[in-house]
């Protein structure tokens, strides 16, 4: 396990262990345990009690902010040529492979989120020490960040951008509160249990925050 840094045990330090936070302190001490030099993106994942493999429990939906996102995504798709036009036609700023890949090592990074093929991760693990201190480095275990409800992955979580640390608490807090309340308005009918699992309020680069999610009706 690599060692950490000393802003990384200052920030798990602000941490409690064991404690379960409500959203309005989660919002406040995410801004406080994130040391990255750029305004950080502010994530909220919830982990869902359903099987997204089966039709009848898959969760979609779109999410306006109050407060937005801080600022418009432009997303890179590193695909294959046979690719590119689906990519475009799905609306990505950037469609390519090679060039891309020439134009990340040369220093170009002005991207917010990057999305790849499973079979073409090795070309782009290069890249790893350019795009991981950024969060943009692709990861099969992750979803894409977007306006809309984050990708729901085999896991059942749910990934999304609510702004940025620069937004003060209380609008971290609206955003993440309206997201959340939106995935309650689409649990699928067939879904069965708890719904939700859990919740973890995050920047870039941060320690995750556990979060009670009955503190969203508060």
């Amino acid at each position: 396990m690599a060692k950490l840094t000393k802003n990384q045990k200052q920030a798990y330090a602000k941490i409690e262990p064991g404690k379960v936070y409500k959203i309005r302190e989660a919002a406040q001490l995410v801004k406080e345990v994130t040391f990255t030099k750029f305004d950080a993106s502010v994530d909220l994942d919830v982990r869902l009690g359903i099987d997204p493999r089966k039709a009848n429990q898959m969760v979609r939906g779109v999410v306006t902010l109050p407060h937005g996102t801080g600022k418009q995504k432009k997303v890179l798709v590193l695909c294959t040529p046979d690719k590119e036009e689906e990519a475009k036609a799905a609306g990505a700023d950037f469609v390519g492979l090679d060039e891309y890949i020439e134009k990340i090592k040369g220093g170009w990074t002005d991207v917010d989120v990057i999305i790849t093929m499973p079979q073409i991760m090795g070309k782009i693990g290069a890249l790893g020490r350019i795009l991981g201190p950024r969060g943009l480095m692709p990861n099969p275990k992750s979803g894409t960040v977007t306006t809309e409800i984050g990708k729901v992955d085999k896991f059942g979580i749910v990934h999304a951008s609510i702004g940025k640390v620069s937004f003060d608490a209380e609008k971290i807090r609206d955003n993440a509160k309206e997201l959340f309340d939106t995935l309650i308005k689409l649990k699928p009918s067939a879904a069965k249990g708890t719904y939700v699992k859990s919740v973890y309020l995050s920047s870039t680069m941060s320690p995750g925050i556990p979060i009670d999610p009955r503190s969203f009706e508060e």
